[in-house]
């Protein structure tokens, strides 16, 4: 019988690729497709939900469809190119290389390759998904025509208290404000425009405000430059890198935290932007990527390159807890409209329909 199978160059059971496929996955076994996850390089903590590509051969079936997550660069790419069946890509993301080149020019060198494997796997492709419109215009640029939006089937664990918190009309302006980041430490997440923004903040607004940065790290030497960068501004006791944390500690601090800032330059979707929404934490974000797209009127967008438009946006967000009631709001509309709940049936019927 033919199968739906899904290829990966490293499944990940806590990033926004791996619990995609793991979702996508589950539903095509749901409707009694056979449907497996193959990895070039195995991951100890999901080997038991994947099998290294080498093993696709001896369980091919004729009208197999092979499903391609593409974020990185992979052997699996020129594998796939050479082969007969069918074949889609689901694009997430490619961030550009110049972000990393100033500081891991081995890895600015895999994005300039994930890019070509974009491209050549153009021709061979007979549907391309990607997950924000943003980048379905870069499917087109490197020469993808049939192609179609879906955001990621991720399923996000369920906020522990019910959304929006919303303050009461007469709360004042937290004295100490918590500012939140999450997400991977990389170049092109321009972590430095966060914390050039705090110390405008603590400097004319509310010297108390802290900022929390949770995400693991990409690039040692961004990640020691950012942190010397702290210092350097005086933030050393404003500003905690917590590192990698799980669901639990996530939920706990957007619900300890009082607004949500996101300077990302590059974004091919923003996951993390949905968790907040989810949350009612009000998110403060930089005005390029797919950000705008995936927070439309549900949050503020800024040029995250000004701090002191960062800080202004900020301080008149929280110290106007009408508006902070009407985002939360937004934000649920916002959820519904981009489909995320029937994202994964959605994908499977595009990819059933190949079959």
């Amino acid at each position: 019988m033919s199968g739906i199978h899904q290829f990966v160059p490293m499944l990940h059971r806590r990033d926004a690729v791996g619990r995609h496929a793991l979702r996508l996955r589950d539903l095509l076994v749901a409707q009694g497709i056979d449907s497996r996850i193959f990895v070039e390089i195995l991951d100890p903590e999901t080997a038991s939900e994947c099998e290294p590509a080498s093993a696709y051969e001896a369980r091919r079936e004729p009208g197999d469809v092979l499903v391609y997550q593409l974020a990185t660069a992979s052997a699996l790419a020129g594998w796939l190119s050479s082969r007969s069946e069918t074949l889609v890509v689901n694009y997430h993301n490619i961030t550009p290389p110049e972000f990393f080149a100033p500081w891991d020019n081995p890895l600015a060198r895999n994005q300039v390759q994930a890019r070509h494997e974009l491209q050549m796997l153009a021709p061979r492709t007979a549907l391309a998904v990607a997950v924000s419109s943003y980048n379905e215009r870069e499917l087109h640029e490197v020469g993808y025509r049939n192609t179609t939006v879906i955001p990621p089937a991720a399923l996000l664990p369920e906020p522990a208290e019910p959304f929006p918190r919303t303050p009461a009309p007469s709360t004042p302006p937290p004295e100490g404000a918590r500012w939140l980041t999450v997400g991977r430490l990389a170049p092109n997440k321009v972590l430095e425009h966060a914390l050039m923004a705090l110390l405008v903040t603590r400097t004319h607004y509310d010297r108390g405000t802290t900022l929390d940065i949770i995400g693991k790290t990409v690039v040692p030497a961004y990640s020691g430059a950012l942190r010397r960068f702290s210092a350097d501004l005086g933030l050393h006791d404003a500003v905690t890198f917590a590192g990698r944390m799980d669901d639990d500690a996530v939920e706990h601090a957007m619900a300890s935290s009082d607004v949500m800032v996101v300077t990302s330059e590059h974004e091919g979707f923003g996951v993390t932007v949905i968790e907040a929404l989810r949350r009612g934490l009000p998110v403060v974000a930089n005005r390029a990527g797919a950000l705008p797209e995936v927070l439309g009127e549900a949050g503020v967008l800024v040029n995250a390159a000004e701090p002191y438009e960062v800080a202004a946006a900020v301080a008149d967000l929280l110290a106007d807890p009408k508006r902070q009631g009407s985002l939360a709001e937004a934000g649920r509309v916002r959820i519904s409209r981009l489909g995320l709940d029937t994202a994964g049936e959605r994908f499977v019927d595009q990819v059933r329909a190949l079959l």
